[in-house]
């Protein structure tokens, strides 16, 4: 008489022919609201099922030139399929050596998710339009009493079901500074955010 197959196995030939997730590592400048965003992301159940997301958080709010040196090591995983930076351009007074971070991104193959002025515009984005030169003052303003937190500290809920919203009003943004030949970083506003969430999203 034939053996019946164990449930054991069973289990190993069913965990074998499901597809291998894709990984993310995704380094934050903030420790507050960006990575609460792409926690809430990540507790998607298509998002949870197919995508692995490592975030890590620069010491010191890290400058973009350091989050993209972290990430050309990191890269070099080959366990790591993507690695993304998300970082501000910040207005009136930009980050440092922000030229040079795109630059090296750009020749090891680091993607960027970018917002201009500030975090808080793509998060303004999934509220309303926002076509106006704004300072990263008036951004964080705006964000706060759009969706009424009193910090930095972001309840992804409030904006993951309008998250398609504001990746089509960026992708706008993007399309008239494109018009105007407005080139990074005077294109405020702007946000490469919806660019991560094509990565992220099956």
């Amino acid at each position: 008489m034939t053996p019946r197959r164990t449930k054991a196995k069973d289990l190993r030939r069913r965990t074998a022919s499901r597809p291998e997730r894709k990984t993310l590592v995704v380094f934050c400048e903030g420790e507050a609201s960006e990575p609460d965003y792409i926690n809430g992301l990540k507790r998607l159940p298509d998002v949870r099922a197919n995508t692995s997301i490592n975030i890590e958080v620069a010491p010191d709010r890290g400058v973009p030139l350091i989050l993209v040196k972290r990430a050309i090591e990191r890269g070099l995983d080959d366990e790591v399929d993507e690695c993304w930076c998300v970082f501000d351009v910040e207005w009136p007074q930009h980050h440092p050596n922000l030229a040079e971070a795109v630059r090296l991104a750009k020749e090891h193959g680091i993607r960027l998710a970018i917002s201009n002025p500030c975090f808080e515009l793509w998060l303004i984005l999934h509220f309303e339009e926002q076509t106006a030169f704004i300072t990263t003052a008036e951004a964080e303003r705006r964000s706060r009493a759009l969706d009424g937190r009193s910090g930095k500290r972001v309840d992804a809920a409030k904006y993951l079901q309008r998250r398609h919203l504001a990746s089509q009003r960026a992708a706008s943004l993007g399309k008239r500074h494109a018009q105007n030949q407005t080139s990074f970083p005077r294109d405020n506003p702007s946000s490469t955010m919806g660019e991560l969430l094509e990565a992220i999203e099956p």
